[in-house]
């Protein structure tokens, strides 16, 4: 078994005892940022500290005690940070859900978790979370961040926090804190939901000692400065955008959290951040509207992206390799930068210094066109089960197209079937309600199985398949296909069905028809085919097809739902390895044979 090992531990503690000391040496008067109004309005640590301090003490006064859980349902804003760090201090165990889940698929994560108290953003969100409260089992209050609070809402935070401010003496302050540094590290912070294969979400419990080690060995990692700024635009829901900001929050970098998504570009220009966390689809996404933009202007200007481009390759190439380009070269690379990156750079603020990457694979091009145009991207390898961060590139040890070396306190290992384990500080206490899966996840060493396959190279981890069923998208959404197939075989007009989108912008499905179905329905529409792939190529047939797998799965999230649809002649066989002897699916397989189809279903459009 190959191991790695990323050095001994950084020495840690809790994320309370993170707050403070972040809190007490920064004094930052913009610890978070958000646009409201049209104007970047600020949020000082001071104020962080005292209102996190007044919702603490408001939700006690409704009742909720040490170790009680509370669901947090709201899109990224300072809110939702100071909530979790509400939260934690009192010791309440907070459950993250994705606000963009539907109301039915909130059920399961709330009740298994066992959440008293549900906090909603929106009256949207306040909206959806009454719908379904008659099947809410333990929910016994709902808080909206908007004042008043909508329909669906028992409170607004306003009213939470008036309350806590009237409990707010100083004797209960300092009691409050001294409660909040006597978290020991193995109590638990977060009840973290993630999709397995079986479709049924599992709580992944973190504690505090988890989430802090990673984060002191992340901060060792990154050239974080106090009074930087970072752009916060990933869903807070996910473990990595809240451990990055965690990690950022102890560092004293003010935190802004975009407006959106389609305003990333803006905000950057508007802020001027040194660092942001992306998942690789914002980076395809930016990639191709820089190139768009220069190569769509044509003439000169499209000549000159293309030599400036193929400049810097070659000098990042040279640089990969241990030298430095000279003569021509390097006289070429000063002109590339003056006329084409720096110019790229200012578009995007001026000022960052890196990028960081993770939820799911980069493609080695994209990564290697923003390290030539002085923008290095640092990608990363982790799990929500390890708190999550594994593995990492750096600013002093960054190798493309590999995920990086373990951080302080990790180890790696490489088992004999080219499983990914790991083991360290890092590693969860367990499956929440679930012993006979966290037993599966970690053996006897405490080696926590990761499901992925790799190599290491020069003491680089390389992903190099996905030994889990699991989809990750490029947008780091992950997927759980066998649920959803499942689901469509149910539908009398679907035969087989195989879902894809690993590393994809978004999952599609390949579908094979109940042949005795479409042809009756067909011979009722009065088609006319003398072949199946002539009848599969009709459009009305396409239609028909795409609307059986619209309303068969009706209910999912945004990103779960198929957003294309690629019809197949022939069942899937254990022949041509598309399905193995126990009739599971080999998606691998499948891509590749049907990779004509499949490259088209994702060119339309």
């Amino acid at each position: 078994m190959t191991t790695l090992s990323g050095g001994p531990a950084v020495p840690y503690s809790t994320l309370t005892a993170l707050f403070f000391e972040a809190v007490e040496h920064h004094h930052l008067p913009n610890a978070y940022q958000a646009k409201r109004d049209g104007v970047w309005q600020p949020t000082a640590h001071a104020e962080v500290v005292a209102r996190a301090r007044r919702i603490a003490l408001g939700l006690e006064a409704l009742g909720v005690v040490r170790g009680d859980r509370v669901g947090l349902m709201s899109e990224n804003r300072p809110e939702w940070a100071i909530v979790d760090w509400g939260c934690l201090c009192a010791g309440f165990t907070d459950v993250p859900i994705y606000p963009t889940l539907p109301g039915e698929q909130i059920i399961h994560p709330l009740n298994d978790a066992g959440a008293v108290v549900l906090f909603v953003s929106t009256a949207e969100q306040a909206a959806k979370a009454g719908a379904v409260r008659a099947q809410l089992g333990t929910v016994r209050t709902i808080i909206s961040f908007v004042d008043p609070a909508p329909p669906g809402a028992d409170y607004a935070l306003a009213e939470l926090e008036a309350a806590g401010a009237l409990l707010d003496t100083p004797e209960r302050a300092d009691a409050w804190k001294a409660a909040a540094l006597a978290i020991a590290p193995d109590e638990l912070a977060t009840l973290i939901y993630t999709s397995g294969t079986t479709g049924r979400p599992k709580g992944v419990m973190l504690s505090h000692g988890n989430l802090a080690s990673n984060c002191a060995a992340l901060r060792r990692q990154l050239d974080l400065r106090s009074g930087d700024v970072a752009l916060s635009f990933l869903p807070l829901s996910h473990v990595f955008e809240r451990t990055g900001d965690y990690v950022l929050f102890a560092a004293g970098v003010s935190i802004a959290y975009a407006e959106s998504v389609d305003t990333i570009t803006a905000n950057m220009a508007e802020l001027r951040p040194q660092v942001a966390m992306c998942v690789p689809r914002l980076f395809e996404k930016l990639y191709a509207r820089i190139v768009e933009r220069a190569l769509g202007a044509g003439g000169m200007r499209a000549r000159l992206f293309r030599w400036a481009r193929a400049v810097a390759e070659r000098c990042t190439d040279i640089r990969r390799r241990g030298g430095t380009p000279g003569g021509l070269l390097a006289v070429q690379s000063r002109l590339a930068e003056l006329l084409v990156f720096s110019k790229i750079r200012a578009r995007l603020g001026g000022r960052l210094r890196f990028l960081i990457s993770g939820g799911a694979p980069l493609a080695p091009a994209i990564n290697t066109f923003f390290a030539s145009a002085g923008l290095p991207i640092l990608e990363g390898y982790g799990l929500t089960e390890s708190s999550p961060v594994i593995t990492m590139n750096t600013l002093d040890a960054l190798r493309i197209g590999s995920v990086g070396r373990p951080i302080p306190g990790v180890e790696v290992a490489i088992a004999d079937d080219g499983e990914i384990l790991t083991r360290g500080p890092h590693v969860m206490p367990g499956y929440v309600n679930r012993p006979d899966e966290t037993a599966a996840m970690i053996d006897a060493d405490g080696w926590l199985h990761t499901g992925d396959i790799g190599v290491v190279e020069g003491g680089f981890l390389r992903i190099t398949d996905r030994k889990k069923d699991l989809i990750v998208t490029a947008g780091g959404k992950n997927i759980a296909p066998q649920p959803i197939e499942n689901r469509l075989t149910l539908n009398p007009f679907i035969s087989h069905s195989v879902m894809l989108g690993d590393g994809r912008r978004f999952p599609i499905v390949l579908v094979v028809p109940d042949w005795t179905q479409l042809e009756s329905w067909a011979a009722q529409q009065r088609l006319a085919w003398t072949a199946r792939a002539e009848l599969l190529a009709t459009p009305l047939v396409v239609e028909k097809m795409a609307q059986e797998v619209q309303h068969t799965l009706t209910g999912l999230a945004s990103f779960e739902m198929p957003k294309r649809i690629g019809l197949l002649e022939h069942e899937f066989s254990v022949e041509r390895g598309e399905l193995t002897p126990k009739l599971s699916v080999r998606r691998r397989v499948i891509d590749q044979a049907y990779g004509a189809l499949i490259e088209a279903l994702y060119a339309e459009g």
